[in-house]
């Protein structure tokens, strides 16, 4: 747990330095980085963390040693967190401490509705990285009288184990993913100053 909290602290102290430098740069001029770079570097962070939380926690445990089980009622069952899950409470807890940016997991074909894309460039950002595999999207829009750097990132499964789980689920709307296919995405916001 301690490491996970690491990481957190980790990601929050680089995107409050990268927002510093995009606001005193103008944007990422001499001397600082631009909102694409800092998302692009917040999202290694994520998909590192996703990646291995996948493989080497759920994936070796749920199917290779069949040891525990992952449940979205983790805490009922006596199980794992979903990544998915996992994920999202990280978002949460960004959330909480800071409002340099935000992220969240979406998809086309999300099971928890809560995961659909909403806004415009959501919807747009999606499509395009289901339909440009390994591009990333990125795009400026206005939200509540305010102007945010965008970005949608693919969200591909890894392990078998993240096809599996989205194939069976009761709630599904797509059951047809295998391991390297895009599931949904990864969307992070930067405001604008």
């Amino acid at each position: 747990m301690k490491n996970f909290q690491f990481r957190r602290a980790r990601l929050i102290g680089v995107a409050a330095l990268g927002s510093t430098l995009v606001a005193c740069s103008g944007g990422g001029g001499e001397g600082g980085i631009s909102p694409q770079q800092l998302t692009d570097a917040l999202h290694l962070v994520m998909e590192s963390d996703r990646a291995v939380y996948t493989k080497k926690v759920v994936n070796r445990l749920t199917k290779d040693e069949q040891v525990i089980k992952a449940s979205e009622h983790f805490e009922d069952d006596k199980a794992l967190p979903l990544p998915a899950q996992m994920f999202r409470f990280g978002a949460e807890a960004v959330a909480e401490k800071t409002d340099k940016f935000s992220y969240s997991l979406q998809s086309l074909w999300p099971i928890n509705k809560q995961n659909a894309p909403v806004t415009s460039v959501e919807k747009e950002g999606l499509q395009f990285i289901n339909d440009n595999p390994g591009k990333n999207y990125y795009s400026e829009e206005e939200l509540g009288g305010k102007k945010y750097f965008t970005a949608v990132y693919p969200d591909i499964a890894v392990a078998p184990v993240c096809a599996s789980c989205h194939n069976e689920h009761k709630d599904t709307p797509r059951t047809d993913f295998k391991v390297g296919d895009v599931m949904g995405g990864v969307v992070i916001r930067v405001p604008l100053s």
